[in-house]
């Protein structure tokens, strides 16, 4: 692991459990191990390493996405392999997804406009599949955007209370919620 690897880990703990205004560079310096004007040796500033974090989220998931979806034009199963994806993400990658929830208000410009302009472009993936879906006749909604949503949000949803360990496996969850947002877009 590299030096930022490690400062962005502890500023994620710290972002999650303080918030990011509540959060110093001594703090962040002093959960790995250095005085916090050491770690400006590594970074900008703190606005740095939360637009990083946010920035890196959603190339992981544009990327994840990407790769899920390249093998096959099927709506069904791109809208499934999309999903398995995105739920995936959102199960191991817990802190991010509650820091790029929670603190897209502490972004700062130029770095706000480029992570909602990535979040724009991950939702229009999603879209652009149950267009898909509906102009081949698989899926039945009414709104594709909030089909798209609904979808999303499973994923979400999913951070907020997956464990490793706990009653259900990443791949029984990952499996029902692909099912769930099939049956959301009315496949059977």
């Amino acid at each position: 692991m590299d030096r930022f690897d490690g400062i962005r880990e502890a500023a994620l703990e710290l972002f999650t459990g303080k918030g990011y205004e509540a959060t110093t560079m001594t703090d962040i310096g002093a959960a790995v191990g250095m005085r916090g004007p050491s770690l400006y040796k590594h970074v900008e500033s703190k606005q740095d390493i939360l637009a990083r974090i946010m920035t890196g989220t959603m190339e992981q998931l544009l990327a994840a996405h990407h790769t899920a979806v390249a093998a096959t034009t099927d709506p069904a199963e791109r809208l499934r392999r999309a999903t398995e994806a995105h739920v995936r993400y959102h199960a191991r990658h817990r802190l991010e997804a509650f820091v790029g929830n929670r603190e897209i208000r502490s972004l700062r410009e130029p770095h706000r406009g480029r992570v909602l302009d990535l979040r724009a472009e991950y939702e229009s993936c999603f879209r652009a599949i149950v267009q898909a879906g509906v102009d081949a006749g698989v899926f039945t909604v009414t709104s594709v955007r909030l089909a798209s949503y609904a979808v999303l949000d499973l994923g979400m949803g999913v951070s907020a209370w997956y464990r490793d360990g706990g009653e259900h496996s990443e791949d029984a969850v990952v499996w029902q919620y692909s099912d769930f947002a099939l049956r959301l877009v009315g496949v059977p």
